[in-house]
């Protein structure tokens, strides 16, 4: 029985009250709960969108600058209709996307094998440290023109930026969730036999979950803006390369238009790594306000 079950017993239900009839008003409780936030969700865009149409047309802000949001409907339809000056949008998308993507693959493996190796052995850790630490403290966007000089204006250059943007995240959040590990289960584990292997494969790493899914809900945005900070100061094609056009031209709608095509594809991206995560960590409770 879920927690919401067992408050709506104690508190609104009389003695003798069947566990199913709690758990068909939990439902429908759960269920009005979503459409409240929902509602409050699309709300708020539309006082927002609207406010900023009204305050564009009685010229409050000036749109030349902050652009209007039927202007920027009217881009993004163009765009998708039409194609831009440099190209299909489609394709400007799929290159943005698949440097974004490949960069966040390479940099979250990368990142969860070297975090949770260091998290397991602190020599190791006490040498390389002051080394991560030293590359940690450079500005990520210092490192783009230094990657177009070498990588070039290609995929290369982008996956490598974010690369960098997506590995440092990732590779903290598992350190630090192996050194959080429950030291506890980490001795019965040892008492019951199990080898340093089996250890970090069944208890470790697992327990260091929650923690590097953390990282990852965050981290593919880093990565989006990694590719689009190497398209803007140098490439051929990307949604990054749009931007840099419209900035040049003093398109406010186009560059709005970008950025509004990263934002529903970085909360795409989100919504997927949330049902990735509950696929993968079903044994984890709920939280409580999920149940109410």
């Amino acid at each position: 029985m879920t927690d919401a079950a067992i408050d709506i017993r104690a508190g609104a239900f009389k003695p003798g009250t069947s566990d199913a009839e709690i758990e068909a008003a939990a439902a429908k409780a759960s269920q009005r709960r979503r459409r409240t936030v929902i509602f409050w969700r699309v709300a708020i865009l539309v006082a927002f969108l609207g406010l900023w149409e009204i305050a564009a047309r009685l010229a409050w802000i000036d749109p030349f600058f902050y652009a209007m949001p039927s202007a920027i409907a009217q881009r993004l339809y163009e765009w998708t209709t039409e194609g831009t000056s440099e190209g299909p949008l489609w394709y400007h998308l799929y290159v943005t996307m698949e440097e974004s993507v490949i960069g966040f693959v390479t940099g979250s493996v990368a990142g969860i094998i070297i975090g949770v190796a260091l998290g397991r052995n602190r020599m190791a850790a006490d040498i390389f440290s002051i080394y991560i630490k030293v590359i940690n403290s450079i500005p990520r966007v210092v490192l783009a023109p230094i990657f177009i000089m070498i990588l070039g204006l290609g995929l290369a250059s982008k996956v490598a930026l974010a690369f960098v943007m997506v590995f440092f995240v990732v590779f903290h959040n598992a350190f630090q969730g192996v050194r959080e590990a429950d030291r506890a289960m980490i001795a019965n584990a040892r008492i019951l036999g199990a080898s340093n292997w089996q250890l970090t494969r069944s208890v470790i790493v697992p327990s260091a979950m929650s923690w590097i899914f953390a990282s990852l809900h965050v981290s593919f945005g880093f990565a989006i803006i990694g590719a689009i900070v190497g398209e803007f100061v140098g490439s051929r094609y990307g949604i990054g390369l749009l931007i840099n056009i419209a900035k040049g031209s003093f398109d406010a709608a186009g560059m709005y238009a970008a950025i509004v095509i990263v934002m529903v594809v970085a909360l795409g991206a989100e919504y997927l790594m949330t049902m990735v995560e509950d696929r993968l960590a079903k044994w984890r409770p709920q939280p409580l306000h999920e149940t109410q």
